[in-house]
C-alpha cells in the first residue's frame, strides 16, 4: 500500500509539472530576448535619416552598448539586410525567431551585426538586440548597396 501511494504521488507530480510548464522553456520564449532595456534607446543614423531603436535586456546588448558610439560600413545581403562583422565577439543567446521584422537589429553568430530592412521568414538562429521603433523610411535609407551607419545611445 505504501509503495502504491508513492507511485501514485510520483505520477500525479509528473502530470501537474508538465501541465504547469515545469519543463525548460523553449528557446524562442526566452525572456532575455524579449524584455526591453530600461534606458535602452539607441539612435541609428543612415545618411540624413535618424531612427530610434529600443534595445532588449540581455548580455549581448550590454556588450554592444560598450562599443558605442560606433560608425560602420554595413554591406548588403539578400536584398533584405545589412551586416557588419564586429571586431570582437559578443555574448550570445541565439534562437530561431521564425520571422524577422523590418527594423530588427540582430546578432548572427557572435560577431555579425545585422539590421533587417524587410520582413522575412528564416530558418537561421539569431540573438535579438532590439528593433527600430518606427521603421518607416528604413527600406529607402538602406536599399543602396553599402551604407555608413552610426549607432549611438540616445
Amino acid at each position: 500500500m505504501k509503495y502504491s501511494f508513492l507511485i501514485l504521488f510520483a505520477l500525479l507530480s509528473m502530470i501537474v509539472c508538465s501541465a504547469s510548464s515545469c519543463e525548460k522553456n523553449d528557446e524562442n520564449s526566452n525572456s532575455e530576448n524579449t524584455i526591453p532595456m530600461v534606458n535602452g534607446k539607441v539612435k541609428i543614423k543612415v545618411g540624413s535619416q535618424t531612427f530610434t531603436a529600443t534595445l532588449l535586456e540581455n548580455s549581448s546588448v550590454k556588450a554592444f552598448k560598450e562599443m558605442l558610439p560606433l560608425t560602420i560600413n554595413m554591406s548588403e545581403l539578400n536584398n533584405n539586410e545589412k551586416y557588419y562583422d564586429l571586431p570582437n565577439s559578443l555574448p550570445t543567446n541565439s534562437s530561431n525567431p521564425g520571422t524577422i521584422k523590418n527594423g530588427d537589429l540582430m546578432l548572427y553568430g557572435s560577431k555579425t551585426l545585422v539590421l533587417f530592412y524587410k520582413t522575412i521568414s528564416t530558418s537561421y538562429s539569431y540573438t535579438k538586440l532590439g528593433s527600430i521603433d518606427d521603421p518607416a523610411g528604413l527600406v529607402t535609407a538602406l536599399e543602396t548597396a553599402n551604407v555608413t551607419v552610426t549607432f549611438e545611445m540616445e
